[in-house]
């Protein structure tokens, strides 16, 4: 009993880790002090690279005190950090200093080359996330030849906004007329400062996060997310009306011929595999495993969704989805389980727990092996997406006395409580063989039919969610993507039933792998297209556009892109 005691008071712990927030209730009195954290640093061409904010030669306390974060936090690469800087509500700083410092030719070194790749800065203000640039990079036109001249921000500005006692915005921008060339391999004498200026403002702190959402909200992108769900409906739509053309055609056709032929020429097509088509599948154990693992997939896909819409997960809700998306992940294990041993229970009465356990490592096995590396190489980078140690042990905790359990509990519920399969007609005792057919009629060609078809309606979707994942736009509209998401299973739920059909007609009974194969192709395409869109879609002018954007409506809404 004490144990099962010391297991609730665990899970609690780790539930409360999951959701804490900031400590701080964001009410200030004047002069009273707010918290800032520094956060990382990386290369704007690609957000999946940052590096903690000290590990350029920056001003740094002593000593180093990192903000305890939560799992959520850690997976998406945020290490928080205290800082020299200094805010108190609504005081302004005039060229405040905070510190000299004696720049060595191998820190020169090192800001010349965040400056090249165009490095970022992202800092925390009472749980606002805001963006500013160490350095610029200018062509020198009065050397012979050309050149590039480095210049170094060694003085930020701030702007805070408030309404009352709150505060509403944060933006902060490196002074150019302050900028020190660094160009030369030299050491050099500078100093580090920086103002903060307050001023009000009407809006209110429920709108907040409002302004980081303008990349989602203007009207151009709004129609792009209408016209991906207007196009999801008329797929739909043809779809329904080219099935249920196909259909009657076919059907009336065999119907007819059925009542004009005779006895022993009744059974053609699709009507002769009554005794084939209700065989168990080959590897019928790793199957089920494939079909308990996308019901978990699917069913946590629909809860993430349903947290969005209701305003749980929201944008710059720092870790949030990471953290929910991880604890359902180890939650819905009970339902890849149940489904696995319950659809195993129906063909064999042994054999359930091979079943069971090949649903747990089926998508868990090649992600912990991907995550292995990119988690190695990372490290090696020192790069914030490597994980912790301690991380790695809460991940191993979470899936070995969470989802583990919950999955072999499955296991037990849907075999127990399975239902036998009654065929309709006695399987015949040797299979019907299977004729040779035409390129057109195989599994890889129908495989690409099928997933083209619902590719095709959700393209437009999946470049703005992309983009929200290795881009700086943000995602805000869940509701855009949940209602494209129900057309988008229908639309693999028809064109597989068509594609099972087609392939029936020809005697060809073998229809268990290929149904799946052919719904799941769908996530080929989308594979394909995370590849295309991360190493050849972005082009130098998508990213100076990104830039610019980037710069003025979040950086700093008030100054010029530089």
């Amino acid at each position: 009993m004490a144990e099962k005691h010391h297991l609730i008071l665990l899970l609690l712990c780790a539930t409360l880790q999951f959701s804490s927030s900031s400590p701080s209730d964001h009410f200030y009195n004047v002069g009273e002090l707010v918290p800032l954290f520094v956060n990382k640093v990386g290369p704007f061409n690609n957000p999946s690279e940052t590096y903690e904010y000290y590990d350029l030669p920056f001003c740094a306390p002593v000593p180093i005190v990192k903000k305890k974060e939560s799992l959520g936090e850690v997976l998406n690469g945020d290490r928080l950090s205290n800082a020299l800087y200094e805010f108190k509500f609504r005081e302004d700083k005039i060229d405040e200093t905070l510190c000299p410092k004696k720049v060595t030719v191998d820190e020169i070194g090192f800001f010349k080359r965040a400056i090249d790749r165009e490095f970022y800065f992202q800092f925390y203000l009472d749980d606002l996330p805001f963006w500013g640039f160490i350095g610029k990079l200018e062509e020198d036109s009065w050397t012979p030849g050309g050149g590039q001249n480095y210049y170094l921000f060694t003085h930020v500005q701030f702007e805070v906004l408030y309404n009352g006692n709150q505060i509403i915005q944060v933006n902060a921008f490196g002074d150019p007329n302050r900028a020190v060339d660094i160009t030369k391999d030299v050491g050099v004498d500078v100093k580090f400062t920086y103002s903060v200026t307050w001023n009000a403002t009407k809006t209110r702190f429920e709108n907040r996060m409002d302004r980081y959402s303008r990349a989602s909200l203007m009207s151009v992108h709004q129609q792009v997310h209408w016209f991906s769900f207007i196009n999801s409906i008329v797929i739909i739509l043809l779809l329904t009306g080219l099935l249920a053309l196909l259909y009657m055609r076919h059907l009336r056709n065999d119907l007819k011929k059925y009542s004009d032929a005779n006895e022993e020429d009744r059974e053609v097509g699709w009507k002769c595999l009554h005794g084939d088509v209700f065989r168990p599948p080959p590897n019928s154990s790793l199957l089920f495993a494939v079909v308990g693992t996308g019901t978990q997939l699917l069913i946590l896909i629909c809860v993430l969704l349903f947290l969005a819409l209701i305003g749980t997960l929201y944008p710059y809700n720092r870790g949030a989805l990471l953290n929910w998306l991880v604890l359902l992940y180890a939650l819905f294990s009970v339902f890849a389980g149940y489904t696995a041993a319950s659809f195993h229970g129906q063909y064999a009465e042994n054999g359930w727990e091979r079943t069971v356990g090949l649903a747990g490592v089926l998508y868990t096995g090649p992600v912990f092996v991907a995550a292995s590396i990119i988690n190695i190489v990372a490290i090696s980078y020192r790069a914030t997406v490597g994980l912790p140690f301690g991380s790695i042990v809460v991940i191993l905790v979470l899936l070995t006395f969470l989802a583990v359990p919950l999955l072999a509990f499955g296991g037990v519920i849907g075999y127990r409580f399975r239902s036998k399969f009654q065929s309709p007609s006695a399987p015949k005792r040797h299979p019907r063989d299977i004729q040779q057919h035409a390129w057109y009629r195989r599994t890889p060609f129908l495989m690409f039919v099928g997933g083209l078809v619902p590719f095709s309606a959700i393209v437009l979707q999946l470049h703005q969610v992309y983009a929200s994942m290795w881009g700086y736009k943000i995602y805000t509209l869940p509701s855009i993507l949940f209602v494209t998401f129900i057309p988008v299973i229908v639309i693999i739920a028809l064109v597989s039933i068509g594609l099972t059909y087609i392939q029936l007609s020809v005697e060809d009974h073998e229809w268990w792998w290929r149904s799946v194969l052919c719904g799941g192709s769908t996530a080929i395409f989308m594979f394909g297209y995370c590849i295309y869109f991360y190493e050849v879609k972005p082009t130098q002018y998508d990213v100076r556009v990104s830039l610019e954007f980037f710069y003025k409506n979040i950086c700093a809404d008030n100054v010029s892109f530089i």
